[in-house]
């Protein structure tokens, strides 16, 4: 009987320690339990405390609900030319007005080109007047000039104050001409004036250029005609106004004996190039079957022509666009607004609407009194004193100038 129970005994501890070996081995291959979470109704008003084992580095940790997680930082816009503006505006503190410091790479600069001979030392100097005044961006001058002009340029650039000279640059040059006779393309219409026709072949290193006439006015920021190269398309590389808004009394619908652009034809005192495209780009003529290069065609066009052309280099530009129309990028009167466009009454729509934004003060007009508010906007511009604080593009005319131009807007002009 004792045996029986001792018996009876020993099983009862053995499957007691077999219970206890298989709890055992069941917790130990269970998980930890998770930490209690907040009740859902409970707003978190706070990021939730960081937890005591933080995932190793280059893991990505994975927000609870209702922690907000942190927006990764925006990478900065490059410097190309649809981050321009962008750009600047990084370069500017909140509540900061435009400036024109904004930190630019060079190759967003505006560049701007004019060719002086003569007497268009003074003409010249107030339209880069007008240019700085009125911009935004910094802007590289290309000042072709002769000899003589050169020391007289570089000296009353460097007389303005800091505040302006930062905000551009200039470089001068001589007049030169890459192919046939340089005396008689010197002396083609006016003094130097075919020296626009060489640009895209001199300043190779420049992607495009905004061409102007010494007697070129801005009334509004260069940066907004630059604005126009984004509208090109993919086959056009150049840009200028027409001739005239109203073909029938315009001059080469009337009076050209060589081919012209359009109805009317284009005047290129203000004209924006891709020096670039011009560059690559093969030209349809009437000398050969084939294209030709920009360079290349200079020289035999003007031999074909040179007995049928009256205003010059304008008119072998018409003869090209007149080929090559595909080419040409037109813009409103507004951007290149002259005498014209209201000795025979108001023809300009755009700038009825909008004001002008450019003025071509050709003709002689700022300096006789056949158009009085022309020469008034350009004395005002030429006597305005540049101080030390800089001009706001919101100020369209020199302040101490207000009463001639008070008494110049009202005169019937169409400005």
């Amino acid at each position: 009987m004792k045996l029986r129970s001792k018996a009876a005994a020993l099983l009862l501890l053995a499957l007691a320690a077999l219970l206890l070996a298989l709890l055992s081995l069941r917790a130990g291959r269970a998980e930890p339990p998770a930490p209690p979470a907040r009740p859902a109704s409970a707003p978190q008003r706070h990021p939730a405390p960081v937890p005591a084992r933080w995932p190793a580095p280059g893991a990505l940790p994975v927000a609870s609900p209702g922690v907000r997680r942190r927006r990764p930082q925006r990478p900065r816009p490059r410097a190309g030319r649809r981050g321009a503006a962008r750009l600047e505006k990084l370069a500017r503190r909140p509540g900061e007005p435009r400036s024109f410091q904004a930190v630019l790479p060079p190759e967003l600069w505006i560049h701007l080109a004019v060719v002086a001979c003569g007497n268009r030392l003074e003409e010249t100097l107030v339209m880069l007047k007008s240019a700085v005044l009125f911009s935004h961006r910094k802007i590289q001058f290309h000042i072709f000039t002769e000899d003589s002009l050169k020391p007289e340029f570089d000296k009353q650039l460097r007389q303005w104050p800091d505040s302006y000279t930062k905000k551009f640059e200039h470089r001068i040059y001589p007049i030169t001409f890459s192919v046939g006779n340089p005396q008689e393309w010197k002396k083609l219409f006016k003094p130097c004036a075919a020296q626009r026709l060489f640009l895209p072949v001199i300043l190779k290193d420049v992607d495009s250029l905004l061409y102007v006439d010494t007697d070129v006015l801005f009334l509004r920021p260069v940066d907004d005609i630059w604005k126009l190269l984004r509208l090109f398309n993919s086959s056009q590389l150049a840009a200028m106004a027409p001739e005239h808004e109203i073909p029938k009394i315009g001059w080469y619908s009337r009076f050209a004996r060589h081919p012209f652009y359009g109805s009317a034809g284009v005047n290129s005192g203000v004209m924006l190039m891709n020096l670039t495209r011009i560059r690559s780009t093969q030209f349809k003529n009437s000398m050969i079957p084939t294209g030709l290069a920009w360079e290349d065609m200079l020289y035999p066009l003007y031999q074909k022509y040179k007995n049928a052309i009256t205003w010059g280099d304008q008119d072998l530009l018409n003869i090209i666009f007149y080929f090559n129309p595909e080419c040409l990028y037109v813009f409103p009167c507004q951007w290149n607004y002259r005498p014209d466009h209201c000795m025979y009454g108001s023809n300009c729509r755009e700038a009825e609407r909008e004001g002008v934004s450019v003025l071509h003060g050709n003709r002689g007009v700022y300096h006789d009194d056949k158009q009085p508010t022309f020469k008034a906007l350009y004395e005002a511009i030429r006597d305005e004193r540049l101080q030390a604080a800089t001009c706001s593009g919101s100020h369209l005319y020199p302040s101490q100038h207000s009463r001639r131009l008070n008494r110049a807007d009202h005169l019937r002009s169409g400005v």
